[in-house]
């Protein structure tokens, strides 16, 4: 079943951090089964506190996601997320499509 990494920026706190995060995710996926579904695009907060950007990346399998976000490339990468930014990141099982 399908799985998603969903990303949620809640406040940026170090710009700069946050370019160097931009510039090095990207190659983290690269051979990898992803695919962006959305990408910090408009939204609209329905409930909830507001966030400054929402990310959600679809793998095959809890499996894949889980071996890139803990890939020595990501796991680099991420460590300037978390110096420039306040996150939640959730990783979801998707549903089996209907037959």
């Amino acid at each position: 079943m399908p799985a998603y990494a969903v990303f949620i920026r809640e406040r940026t706190t170090d710009p700069a951090e946050m370019a160097v995060y931009a510039q090095m995710a990207p190659a983290t996926s690269e051979g990898r089964p992803v695919k962006v579904h959305t990408f910090y695009g408009p939204q609209e907060v329905l409930e909830g506190p507001p966030s400054e950007g929402v990310v959600i990346l679809e793998f095959p399998t809890i499996a894949d996601a889980k071996s890139w976000y803990d890939s020595p490339a990501y796991q680099e990468a991420r460590t300037h997320r978390l110096r420039g930014a306040d996150y939640r990141v959730i990783l979801v099982e998707g549903v089996a499509p209907a037959s």
